[in-house]
């Protein structure tokens, strides 16, 4: 049998769509939006608070309870640093962490601005453990870029 060789096909999507956020999303983000807090759930089992918010706790299986606001302040559990542009993103390098805030127990997405990203300057202004704080926008939609880190 002779053997074909492998083939690429390139291919673009662009899709527009809306995201139901049902309750507990739209609380999340009407809260952050509206008030400039950032919310969680607690699990009433494990005591857990679940950032970003669930509605059932992973863990447990049991609906999650309170809202809790978390703090502004946390520490970067990983990160990774991008120097490769992508359509619908920032102009590269950019940071994106998972930042572990005060008062939550699972960390949270976002984007790390204020630093310089070159690539020599990394190792020295980020890493596991860097304190970080949130920072939030003059104006928010209601989205996760209503809000990033910095350095604290």
């Amino acid at each position: 049998m002779k053997q074909e060789s492998l083939t690429t096909l390139q291919e673009h999507w662009d899709i527009t769509y809306n995201h139901a956020l049902g309750e507990t999303g739209s609380h999340f983000y009407n809260a952050l939006r509206d008030e400039g807090k950032i919310l969680g759930r607690r699990c009433p089992a494990c005591e857990r608070v679940l950032l970003p918010p669930r509605p059932f706790c992973d863990r447990d299986f049991v609906d999650t309870t309170d809202w809790v606001e978390v703090g502004t302040e946390g520490r970067v559990e990983a990160f990774t640093v991008v120097f490769q542009s992508f359509r619908g993103l920032p102009e590269a390098p950019y940071c994106i962490a998972y930042v572990l805030l005060d008062g939550a127990d699972t960390a949270v997405l976002n984007y790390v601005r204020g630093i310089d990203w070159t690539p020599g300057n990394v190792p020295q202004n980020i890493g596991v453990g860097t304190r970080v704080k949130v920072a939030f926008a003059e104006e928010r939609e209601g989205r996760m870029t209503d809000f990033w880190f910095e350095k604290a």
